[in-house]
């Protein structure tokens, strides 16, 4: 029942959104399993996504049906299709190229992941992506988080040194 509540707010969204996105120059793109999407929804996103596709002022991604394990195998499984089609060798594979496997191919990985609900843990999104990404954890409930909460995200990020996988020291040295 969750579901199909879900399902039926994101028809919705896309029926009474679809003027503004237009009127403000958002494409709407969706990552995922789409084909697990019930038709009418998969049909609703779709043609949102066709009529929306030429936008360039701001891209809206929806993760629909997405999970980040699901994301790296079917990675894995179109690197092998290739490989095995002669298109790819094992040295080819770097962490660039496999990128360019995910649902996320055309999008920077994240710089900051809001985790709201005071959960501490990322449940399955962005396992790839998430490598460098800084995380704001919040108690407060999605439904309950305001623009006052964003901003106080956002200052948290601020104050932050981005690093990279690399130590302070590094990052001063220049050495890596």
């Amino acid at each position: 029942m969750e579901v199909e509540a879900l399902m039926t707010l994101l028809k919705d969204f896309l029926v009474t959104e679809l003027r503004e996105m237009l009127d403000h120059d958002i494409r709407l793109l969706a990552i995922g399993d789409l084909s697990r999407l019930p038709k009418p929804i998969f049909g609703a996103v779709n043609e949102t996504m066709k009529l929306t596709g030429s936008a360039k002022g701001m891209t809206l991604t929806l993760a629909l049906s997405y999970g980040g394990r699901d994301d790296i195998i079917q990675a894995i499984r179109r690197i092998m299709t290739n490989s095995r089609d002669g298109n790819l060798t094992p040295e080819d594979i770097n962490e660039d190229l496999f990128s360019k496997y995910l649902w996320t191919a055309n999008l920077p990985d994240p710089d900051l992941l809001i985790r709201t609900s005071g959960e501490v843990r990322i449940s399955n999104f962005f396992l790839w992506q998430l490598a460098y990404t800084e995380i704001y954890v919040t108690s407060i409930l999605w439904p309950d988080f305001n623009k006052e909460d964003l901003i106080q995200a956002l200052i948290s990020y601020q104050d932050r040194e981005r690093r990279f996988g690399l130590t302070s020291e590094q990052l001063k040295t220049g050495d890596r």
